[in-house]
């Protein structure tokens, strides 16, 4: 399958080791003065390690690889004691990993493997929601760059006081229903957590400008994936990406919001073909917008 992992240049390495030290699942070792990845099998594709390269030999790449396995990587870390594996723990909650973190969890329990889950739970504040890590870490193929770690944004909570009616003036937002970052696909990791049984929205990026109510009216509840059909380069990247949220991260629904122009046909054959090629059937919405902002088509597939 095709997923996010790390990559190693060798000739960057200085042989430091600290990536090593901070790769809690095992998935590297220095051999012949060397960083290299001994698994793929351990390798969770989150990133922990680049935050531990002083020379930025380690980024995140897509290709061909083994699936994570959360189970394997709990076994092999069991004999290196408590604090790995907790350490583990938090490196998975710090990225709202919360299935590999349940599998985790049950697995140590299930054979009576002694952990303070305390730590985990407390860790971040409480809780199991995604908390942003203020380390240059990053999750999908952004490499190393902060602005690409994916974030999963909790909703805001109810007032616990009635509010004054707002002025007109300050009424003149309304609020975003994005519930995750990155939104573009390039950058998103199919398997993240905000996609598990998600209601998926693939928008054409011209979209969001061309519809005033764009938030309200296609994003409430649902993830977002934006892309161009027409400019954006390694295609072959983005149907991997919608066969493994429909056949690994099991979505509900996919919606493909395209504008009325010929070349964003493309973005709904892409669709289509990635529904057909993943194995699964899941229900595809298809909505045209035109250039002046109003829905003229809407269909199910």
């Amino acid at each position: 399958m095709k997923r996010t992992i790390i990559k190693i240049d060798e000739e960057l390495c200085n042989g430091c080791e600290a990536c090593v030290s901070g790769c809690h699942e095992g998935a590297l070792q220095m051999i012949d003065g060397k960083a290299r990845m001994v698994s793929e099998l351990f390798c969770d594709g989150l990133g922990a390690c680049i935050g531990d390269c002083p020379v930025g030999a380690i980024t995140l790449e897509e290709r061909e690889a083994e699936p994570y396995d959360e189970i394997a990587t709990i076994e092999r870390m069991i004999p290196k004691g408590e604090k790995t594996i907790i350490a583990h723990l938090k490196h998975l909650k710090d990225h709202g990993e919360v299935d590999y973190l349940k599998q985790a969890v049950g697995y140590l329990r299930n054979n009576s493997i002694q952990v303070d889950f305390a730590q985990v739970h407390n860790h971040g504040g409480g809780g199991c929601a995604t908390k942003p890590v203020a380390t240059a870490q990053a999750q999908s193929n952004g490499g190393g760059c902060p602005g690409s770690r994916e974030m999963s944004f909790a909703p805001a909570a109810t007032p616990r006081f009635k509010m004054v009616a707002p002025t007109p003036a300050a009424n003149a937002g309304t609020a975003s229903q994005l519930r995750q970052w990155p939104v573009q696909l390039h950058l998103l990791n199919p398997e993240a957590v905000y996609f598990k049984n998600a209601d998926v929205v693939l928008a054409a990026d011209c979209v969001a400008f061309s519809i005033a109510d764009f938030h309200d009216r296609f994003l409430v509840g649902k993830t977002l994936a934006i892309a161009c059909p027409k400019l954006d380069s390694n295609q072959e990247s983005y149907l991997e990406k919608i066969k493994n949220m429909i056949s690994n991260s099991n979505i509900n629904t996919l919606t493909v919001v395209v504008m009325e122009v010929p070349c964003c046909g493309g973005l709904l054959r892409l669709a289509q073909k990635a529904v057909s090629e993943a194995g699964r059937k899941i229900p595809v919405k298809h909505i045209v917008v035109g250039v002046r902002g109003d829905v003229l088509k809407e269909e199910w597939f």
